[in-house]
């Protein structure tokens, strides 16, 4: 069926599609589709910070991705969350607020992208954001924007005392990760409003659903782009009973399905490379070497501190009796416990001969396992901190296994493939080592339990990470922005040798910033509402 036209179609209601139908629809001008695979954002789950938590695996709310067996990993298949419903993985996530380094978008200029640098985003983290924390430069935050960012509402005595051994152990303090330098240990800013999850729907779709040149769509899941020639015209998806809908756009379609999914719609439509869509039977629209390369993730590895018991752990206080106290806290006066995001303390750290800082740890007081079965909660009263190299460099891929658009894509990371990641990947345990072995941990600490302390030499270490380490769910780079041969969009966002089509998510950028994604995610939503807006 085809009976359906709008100026602009917008595929993937994520952390970057939820910001542009809300630009694109400012005007009144425009009429704009906006489709979502998954569900609504409904679930109260969501709303509260540490659903995350129970959202993890979940099975309708979450695509659930798994990598391939990394060889450099005994084979170990990666777990990849990617929220499924409108928010994307911002309706998921940790809710850590990071934009990276200055250098960061600085390095994406001189790759020959105009207009890139760290000046020139800087403005577009600023508009998005409406700071809420006291002790910061206005000069690096907003204050009119829709996505708030907060001081945590809540912590325990061992976060506290975590920051004062990474003092001791020779980090500086940092009151403001995202400020005029990143390097230090500090409590993280967070993506919460009034003690609520502030993911792009609740901020920036949520005020504007009604507008009447905006129609949501969820339960659509894109099945191919339609093309005219070299042309995008529209898009096929099926609705939630399966049935093929055709629906076309008059000015522009933005795919912002994500660095696994972009990938794959293209794939689907007859967009890569020439092998994959031989392969798979899809008559090729464009060549283009690029789609599905160059995969980046953030791989961590974790330590985990015994503590004495008389020390409250999130784990402690998530006991029966206690977790209704803070269930009622939390529904009262939206504090507490439920508050809290992933993790409360952060690091950013050089490592040996490094100019700026290469290492980031999430520190958390608590322990155990988020597993499909549930929360695995730790023997003994602990804490963990996690710590990944924030510029690795190894590359992996994604690509369609099929033509089935049902079927999940292939996943490689490819971990550790690259020697200087293996190197790293020790330092990293040591750096977390470093932190607790200071004199000011001291009165909490007992044993290490992971990886423990018969685990000392690079090849011991190297074992452990196969089994103690996890992505920290910042896929990039299967898009790319560029002019080489395997760029597969310029600078301004548009598909490489197509009219019609551009991409907007995390998958466009040709490295990893240094931190977290998301807020790197809405800044490029910005920004190409922006490109699109003034004819770019």
């Amino acid at each position: 069926m085809t009976n359906e036209n709008y100026d602009y179609i917008i595929v993937g209601a994520g952390s970057a599609g939820c910001v542009l139908a809300n630009r694109l629809t400012a005007s009144g001008e425009h009429s704009v589709l906006l489709l979502e695979a998954g569900a609504k954002d409904n679930n109260p789950l969501v709303s509260m910070p540490l659903g995350w938590a129970q959202l993890f695996y979940h099975k309708s709310l979450d695509w659930g991705y798994y990598s391939q067996p990394e060889p450099e990993m005994d084979g170990y298949q990666m777990y990849s969350p990617r929220g499924k419903m409108l928010g994307g993985s911002s309706s998921t996530n940790g809710m850590i607020y990071i934009r990276g380094q200055a250098q960061d978008y600085d390095d994406l200029a001189a790759l020959g992208n105009r207009d890139w640098a760290y000046d020139n985003v800087l403005p577009y983290f600023k508009k998005s954001e409406n700071c809420s924390i006291n002790d910061v430069d206005t000069k690096f935050h907003g204050q009119d924007g829709e996505l708030t960012t907060s001081p945590l509402r809540f912590t325990l005595p061992l976060t506290k005392t975590y920051i004062a051994a990474a003092v001791e152990a020779g980090y500086k303090a940092n009151n403001d990760f995202n400020g005029a330098d990143q390097e230090g240990v500090g409590y993280y800013h967070v993506t919460q409003k009034d003690g609520k999850r502030a993911s792009t729907a609740a901020a920036f779709l949520k005020p504007v659903k009604k507008r009447e040149n905006l129609t949501i769509r969820t339960h659509a899941l894109a099945k191919r782009i339609e093309f005219d020639g070299k042309k995008a015209t529209g898009i096929c998806y099926l609705n939630k009973k399966g049935q093929e809908i055709t629906v076309t756009a008059e000015k522009e379609i933005i795919l912002s399905l994500g660095s696994f999914n972009t990938p794959q719609l293209l794939e689907l439509s007859g967009v890569g490379q020439q092998q994959i869509l031989d392969q798979h039977g899809i008559k090729p629209v464009q060549i283009l070497e690029g789609v599905g390369e160059n995969l980046q993730e953030h791989l961590s590895v974790k330590v985990v501190q015994r503590v004495k018991d008389e020390n409250p752990t999130i784990n402690s206080e998530a006991a029966p009796l206690k977790i209704i106290k803070h269930v009622f806290n939390y529904m009262l006066n939206k504090k507490g416990l439920m508050t809290l995001p992933a993790a409360d303390v952060g690091v950013f750290c050089k490592g040996e001969g490094d100019d700026r800082p290469s290492y980031q740890i999430h520190f958390s007081p608590g322990g155990g396992e988020l597993t499909p079965e549930g929360q695995v909660d730790p023997e003994f009263p602990s804490v963990t901190s996690t710590c990944c190299v924030v510029r690795p460099k190894s590359r992996g891929f994604v690509h369609i296994q099929s033509a089935d658009v049902k079927q999940a894509p292939k996943i490689q990371f490819n971990f550790m493939q690259h020697e200087d990641d293996k190197r790293r990947m020790v330092e990293a345990v040591a750096i977390q080592r470093k932190i607790y072995a200071s004199k000011s941990f001291a009165p909490y600490r007992l044993e290490e339990l992971a990886p423990g302390i018969e685990a000392q030499s690079d090849a011991d270490i190297l074992k452990y990470v196969n089994v103690g380490s996890h992505s920290v769910y910042h896929p990039v780079g299967t898009c790319k922005m560029g002019n080489d041969e395997k760029a597969v969009v310029d600078d301004r966002l548009h598909v490489h040798g197509l009219k019609n089509l551009r991409i907007a998510d995390a998958s466009i950028l040709p490295n990893l910033i240094s931190g977290n994604t998301n807020a790197a995610t809405i800044m490029i939503a910005e920004r190409c509402a922006d490109f699109i807006i003034n004819g770019e």
